[in-house]
């Protein structure tokens, strides 16, 4: 059975591997971490999470092996429905989603009570689609009515959707999206004067959080003006976010060696050691080289995504790996950024390594996708070598 499966696999094996890797570190750092969440809420039962992780990530593997099975043009039709689905989940979460730690940022499932986060599926419908567009474009990239404008369109309805509930998110992948249309031939000129408008964009929202009284601020207005505050503070005596301190803590213990799996006690003091600051516990207990070592990862399979997109002979097999990959990497820079300090605190998880749900899932797809360009492309190099 299990050579019958490896025979099947297929794709960038340095990917594969990858994919392994980080889902290991998964496993154990979200049962280190679990500990007080589990003795809160599952009467001390620490092995609960271990065992949901596991299933959920045993799923998500299982699901990138069927999904890199299938020929990546047919996601070029699938986008299509996916990206309307979307923009309906999205208006849907914006005014009926579920609250959960201050956000609407989830839809529950009726009849199972299962939650998911809608933007998930719109940041992978949306680089699909705009991977579609941009590859049926290419002979009208230098066109601003039928090139940029038709492309840039979509971007702005996702982004704007989700904004109002997780801003951090939406930016990403508004910058992911500028990137994919540079890679995919838009002018130049477009996307520099939209870099400028986006600019203006961005300093109107940071004049209205702190010129607008409290009492007057929509949605996470305060809660955004607050990150920017602690951020930015210049003053030595300021007070930093707690998270941020427990998370600088965790990393100190860390030091250079590691203290072995299990052995973190920030995890006992750090709010949500299992998704947004998972990067501190794993620095904690496998040292600055266990962190240095993930970076390492993510930036391995970034390049293994430039060498698929070299080989793949089509542009929106080229296009649809690149974004995918990038996206990914992206929030996985920003989370273990805001981890370290670098960069304000956010909602982003670290992709196939934090504990969740749905987010691992549509991880699982994009990561399956890739392959499945990978796959179309050493199967047509391999033809090409035969004949």
């Amino acid at each position: 059975m299990f050579d019958n499966i490896k025979s099947r696999i297929k794709g960038d094996k340095y990917i594969w591997a990858i994919v392994l890797i980080l889902s290991m570190f998964s496993l154990l750092a979200v049962y280190s971490s679990t500990g007080t969440l589990a003795y809160k809420y599952r009467a001390g039962n620490t092995e609960y999470y271990l065992l949901k992780q596991i299933l959920i990530i045993g799923g998500g593997l299982g699901l990138m092996f069927f999904i890199h099975l299938v020929n990546y043009k047919y996601f070029s039709r699938i986008s299509q429905i996916l990206y309307y689905l979307s923009l309906v989940l999205l208006v849907i979460t914006l005014f009926f989603g579920t609250n959960i730690n201050d956000a609407s940022r989830w839809i529950t499932l009726p009849g199972v009570n299962l939650t998911f986060q809608t933007s998930d599926l719109a940041k992978l419908a949306l680089i699909m689609y705009l991977a579609r567009m941009l590859s049926k474009k290419q002979d009208l990239v230098s066109s601003f009515k039928e090139g940029f404008w038709p492309t840039i369109l979509p971007v702005f309805f996702v982004c704007a959707l989700i904004a109002p509930e997780d801003l951090s998110s939406a930016l990403v992948l508004f910058s992911t999206s500028v990137l994919i249309m540079f890679v995919g031939r838009i002018h130049i000129g477009y996307i520099a004067g939209l870099f400028g408008v986006s600019l203006a964009g961005i300093a109107f929202l940071v004049f209205l959080l702190f010129t607008l009284p409290e009492d007057k601020m929509l949605n996470r207005m305060s809660t955004w003006k607050s990150r920017i505050e602690a951020f930015t503070q210049t003053d030595e005596n300021a007070k930093e976010p707690y998270q941020l301190v427990q998370s600088k803590i965790a990393i100190a213990k860390g030091g250079f060696l590691p203290n072995g799996p299990g052995n973190s006690t920030q995890r006992n003091f750090l709010p949500h050691p299992y998704s947004d600051f998972i990067y501190a516990i794993i620095i904690e207990e496998y040292g600055f080289f266990g962190g240095v070592f993930i970076v390492f990862l993510y930036i391995a399979f970034l390049l293994r995504a430039a060498f698929i997109v070299r080989k793949s002979p089509k542009a929106y097999g080229a296009l649809l790996a690149f974004g995918l990959a990038l996206s990914l990497v992206i929030q996985a820079m920003i989370n273990m950024g805001v981890a370290v300090g670098l960069l304000p605190v956010t909602g982003l998880t670290l992709p196939l390594v934090s504990m969740g749900g749905s987010s691992t899932i549509f991880v699982s797809i994009a990561f399956g996708i890739i392959l499945s360009v990978s796959r179309d492309a050493d199967e047509l190099e391999d033809a090409v070598t035969t004949w």
